[in-house]
Order: C-alpha cells, then sequence, then structure tokens
C-alpha cells in the first residue's frame, strides 16, 4: 500500500479483537501508532489480538460500548476513533432483534457522545451494505437506498443518520463506510453466524459439502480485508473538507455468485488437496432477509478519497484461501 501513512497517533479501535478490528489494530501499530483496542469478546477473539499484548503501543480495553462510561474512558486522549463495534448478521438480528439495537444502535450512540465530549478529529465507523434493502439499483450509488429488510440493516441505517446529526449539531466529522460481504484473514468460520467463504473453506477441508442458501446464483461485491483496511486509512487521513460526514461503498466494483465462488474455492484448495475437487456442493432454500444481489460503485471513493482495490475476487480469494489452509484446517 503505497498511500500516505497514518503514525504518532492515538486511535481507538471499537470491536478490535474482531476481524476487521485486529486486522486494522496490526495495520495501524505496523505504522507506530498508539493503538486502544476496545472488544468485550462477545463475537472478537483473544487469539486476534494475543500478539499484540507485548507492544508498548497496544492497549486492550475488555470494556462494552452498550456501557457510556467505558467509551469514555477508552476515548482519553485519543484523535481518531475507528468503530467497528457491532453485532452483525442478518440471521442473528432476526433471531435477536433487542440485542442487534441495544449494541448498534445504543453502543454507537455512546461512541459518538464519548468522541464529542472528547474533541475527538475523527470517526471512521463500520456502515453496511444491508443499508441499500430493497432497492433493485445496480450497481449500488450511495445517494440510493431502499427500505431495510432486517433488524441489523435498520441498525446499520441509523448509524448513518445519528452520524449526520452529530455532524450537523456537534461538527463530530464522521466517515461512514459501508462495507460489502467483507472476507480475508482472522475471520471466524465457526458458528451459526459465521460469514459464507471460510464456512464453505472449513467445510472443503474437512471433505464435507458447502451448504449453499438457494440455487447459488445469488451475487454479492465480495471484498477482501486490505480493501478494507485502505479505506479505513483513507477515511480517517484524508483531509478532502467534501469527504467529511459522508458515506462511501467499500468494496471492490465486481460481482460473483455463490456457485462461482465455490468454485474458486475448490480450485485453490485443491492445489493442497486434490480430493477437494470432487466435493458436492448441497443446496437448501433461501435465506430471510437476503437480497439477491449486491453490487457496488466505487466512483465516490476512488474520486473523493483516492480508493484504489488492490485485490480483486481472485487474488483476494488466492491470498485468503492459502491463510485459511494454514491455521484452519482441524
Amino acid at each position: 500500500m503505497s498511500y500516505t501513512k497514518i503514525t504518532n497517533s492515538r486511535l481507538l479501535v471499537t470491536g478490535g479483537a474482531g476481524f476487521i478490528g485486529s486486522n486494522l489494530c496490526e495495520h495501524l501499530l505496523q505504522q507506530s501508532n498508539e493503538v486502544i483496542c476496545l472488544d468485550n469478546f462477545s463475537t472478537g477473539r483473544r487469539e486476534n489480538v494475543e500478539p499484540f499484548l507485548k507492544n508498548k503501543n497496544f492497549t486492550l480495553i475488555e470494556a462494552d460500548i452498550r456501557n457510556p462510561n467505558d467509551c469514555k474512558k477508552a476515548m482519553d486522549g485519543v484523535e481518531i476513533v475507528l468503530q467497528q463495534a457491532a453485532l452483525g448478521s442478518v440471521p442473528r438480528s432476526l433471531n435477536d432483534p433487542v440485542t442487534t439495537n441495544e449494541v448498534n444502535v445504543g453502543g454507537f450512540l455512546n461512541i459518538l457522545v464519548a468522541a464529542r465530549d472528547a474533541n475527538v478529529k475523527r470517526v471512521v465507523y463500520a456502515a453496511s451494505s444491508s443499508t441499500y434493502g430493497d432497492s433493485e439499483t445496480l450497481p449500488k450509488r450511495e445517494e440510493i437506498i431502499g427500505k431495510p429488510l432486517s433488524p441489523y440493516a435498520v441498525t446499520k441505517y441509523v448509524n448513518e443518520l445519528y452520524a449526520h446529526v452529530f455532524g450537523l449539531n456537534y461538527g463530530l466529522d464522521c466517515i461512514g463506510l459501508r462495507y460489502f460481504n467483507v472476507y480475508g484473514r482472522r475471520q471466524n468460520p465457526d458458528g451459526a453466524y459465521a460469514a459464507a467463504i471460510p464456512k464453505f473453506c472449513t467445510q472443503l477441508m474437512a471433505h464435507q459439502s458447502p451448504h449453499v442458501f438457494g440455487d447459488g446464483t445469488h451475487s454479492r461485491d465480495f471484498t477482501y480485508i486490505d480493501n478494507v483496511i485502505q479505506m479505513n486509512h483513507l477515511a480517517a487521513l484524508t483531509t478532502n473538507t467534501d469527504a467529511r460526514g459522508q458515506i462511501f461503498n467499500t468494496a471492490v466494483g465486481e460481482r460473483a455468485d455463490l456457485n462461482w465462488i465455490i468454485f474458486l474455492l475448490k480450485k485453490y484448495l485443491s492445489e493442497y488437496d486434490p480430493e477437494i475437487s470432487k466435493i458436492q456442493t448441497v443446496h437448501g432454500i433461501d435465506r430471510l432477509g437476503d437480497i439477491p444481489h449486491s453490487l457496488a460503485s466505487i466512483e465516490k471513493a476512488e474520486t473523493l478519497l483516492g480508493y484504489k482495490p488492490t485485490h480483486t475476487l481472485e487474488n483476494g480469494l488466492k491470498e485468503a484461501v492459502d491463510w485459511y489452509w494454514k491455521n484452519l484446517r482441524s
């Protein structure tokens, strides 16, 4: 990555023990920053931050964004906040909308209040492509959204509204990143709410059939973790006043269906284990709350932030598979 470094800054990464958060912590530590990681380990994993604990520039705070005092303490001396803490997953939100709302809306509001009171320079927050809801327009452009299709989508849209209001009324500089199906190293393959790519990988590595909701033709703009790191970095650092208060798609600008994803995973994993190429896919019914297709326009991010994705689907998947094979085989 050749863009200007963030260096000698004090940053707070909420949800810093999670998949995306821990990758952001690592990236920022490599650039000689002081990194505060706040996580309650409800979905974050201790092994994700274990390598950082001996780094004098890393501080782990085990706390909960639902507690305003925890947010206030974590914000001490912080210049930039990368707000990643949330309860993800559409199915989880359908099963437990109350907790999803408490974390994603109440917790997010606590972070904004604490950031405002601490005179933080900028909050970069994880928004979601789920905000596009029932809009069938492709590619997805930031200014055109539909009605939410799940409690999770509602919470992520409310985040955007709160960020706008805090910018309008308190001058808090907030930039939102609508993540599109992020995958890569450290992503948890376990549990009922695991993301598709690591779950498919671990099933294939165990010589089990990957289970797909629907006929496999649903398509997504799958986005490798390094592209997400770049977007957070650029949003945190930008001096472009036109970017302040804005929402940006965080994606590649390409889409692939699940059948193609499984084909590529089998292709790359077969380099390690040829038997994987023979495994068949199992298809089930469509999942409630899912949209059929998603594809991002990244023009706004390219224009205002200078974003240039470093990883397409194929080279991102290849790197991800190499990591999964080395780290997730049972």
